[in-house]
């Protein structure tokens, strides 16, 4: 019986050190599985914070582009009264033109009319003559 005892004591033996083996592997993993899930924490955590610090670089070229846009406004609504003020002008001065024209056809005091009235449309073109036109004091009565 001794023998067997032993034998049972040495299956025993034999069984704990497989049982320590298995819990020593048991426990490496569990270290192992704990290390790489606070690497993953990291990880994600570096993640986060650089896409954080994206996001916020992203809002201040948002903020200034969206600035920009409103400045831009802001210039194309001036230069549109602007131009606006200077059509209306125009027209104004067209009409001028002409009613003087007109009224310097009917007083027969110029032949060339044609010549100022291009002169006077274009100022920028400064290849026209200009001509004095005399006026009598009789011309403009009402």
């Amino acid at each position: 019986m001794s023998a067997l005892r032993q034998s049972g004591s040495s299956s025993a033996s034999e069984g704990d050190q497989r049982y320590a083996c298995m819990d020593e592997k048991k426990r490496k993993r569990m270290i192992s599985n704990r290390e790489s899930a606070r690497r993953s924490r990291m990880k994600k955590q570096k993640l986060v914070q650089e896409l954080t610090k994206e996001v916020s670089k992203l809002q201040v070229a948002n903020r200034t582009i969206v600035a920009k846009i409103e400045e831009t406004t802001e210039r194309l609504t001036y230069c549109t009264a602007q131009n606006n003020v200077l059509r209306a002008q125009e027209i104004e001065l067209t009409d001028r033109l002409k009613s003087l024209n007109d009224l310097i056809n009917h007083s027969g005091l110029v032949t060339d009319v044609t010549n100022v009235a291009d002169c006077l449309l274009k100022p920028w073109q400064i290849t026209c003559s200009m001509q004095q036109i005399s006026a009598s004091s009789g011309l403009f009565q009402y």
